[in-house]
């Protein structure tokens, strides 16, 4: 008894060690739940461990070498679950018949799985009064229609995050913010060759009507996007979202007709714009070619 006392002090003090250490501290961030998750099943599988050590201990003390004693609890719940006979008193639902001598139980069918069987059925009473009866049920087209429904939400949000931007859907926006935004990219990754206010140094003139590549938004995002690299222009969509170039194309376009000082010599095609169309169109002018 004196072993035993001094076992369940023993795992007493691990236990008190064990939880009063650094993994059990509260953490800052609320990032860390799937740590915390795996810190509880750590500390519950130890204290079973530890639950089932001193157990072991506690029969040893009886001299249950053969697990008679420790087992008792098992044996007497899967009993009362199962509703099966001992072994001892088998001969009383031992059929009269056998095959080649090999004879034959009459055992019950286990309380659970009466219990499955029975909710089962209560389960398809209870589906089918739901979906094919009444018709409140979540049937085949009401999910379709909430399927629907999801996918016209998430591609709002994909829409307004910018993720949705490319040529074929890109337009010209006049928000001052993003304007700011695309100055800001403007003079941190473009004015080294196109000049602070677009006048054009070794890329061309942003000023004025002449364009090579196209003077739309759409034309705009994709020589941003894949760049020119016959010019030594880099391809942007590694580096910039999709909303950047959107804004950074808008602000190019602001450029034009704005007259800086230094400018370029014309390169490319004449476009002619129409005024009508500068504001709020989703090109801001429509291109001409002349």
């Amino acid at each position: 008894m004196k072993n035993i006392k001094t076992y369940i002090w023993a795992i007493l003090g691990f236990f008190l060690l064990f939880f009063s250490s650094p993994i059990f501290a509260e953490s800052n961030s609320g990032g860390n739940t799937a740590e915390a998750i795996i810190e509880v099943i750590v500390a519950v599988t130890v204290f079973f461990v530890a639950f089932i050590l001193w157990l072991a201990l506690v029969y040893s003390e009886k001299n249950d070498f053969e697990g008679k004693t420790f087992l008792q609890p098992f044996k007497n719940f899967m009993q009362a679950i199962n509703k099966s006979i001992p072994i001892e008193e088998e001969n009383k639902i031992l059929l009269d018949h056998d095959y080649d001598g090999i004879k034959e139980l009459n055992n019950k069918i286990p309380p659970w799985y009466n219990a499955i069987f029975v909710g089962t059925v209560i389960f398809a009473v209870v589906y089918m009064i739901n979906y094919h009866v009444i018709g409140s049920g979540n049937v085949q087209e009401d999910e379709y229609a909430e399927e629907v429904r999801l996918a016209a939400v998430q591609q709002k949000l994909l829409s307004e995050s910018g993720k949705l931007i490319d040529e074929s859907t890109v337009k010209f926006v006049d928000d001052p913010a993003a304007l700011a935004n695309g100055k800001e990219i403007f003079i941190k990754h473009c004015a080294a060759c196109h000049g602070l206010k677009g006048e054009g140094l070794v890329g061309p003139n942003f000023a004025d009507d002449y364009w090579i590549h196209g003077n739309t938004a759409k034309d705009i995002f994709k020589t941003i996007k894949y760049g020119v690299v016959a010019k030594g222009m880099p391809t942007w969509s590694s580096q910039l979202s999709p909303n950047d170039m959107q804004d950074v194309g808008s602000y190019i376009i602001t450029l034009r007709g704005t007259n800086p000082p230094n400018q370029k010599a014309p390169q490319g095609k004449l476009y002619k714009y129409d005024e009508n169309a500068q504001k709020g169109a989703e090109d801001k002018g429509k291109k001409k070619n002349i």
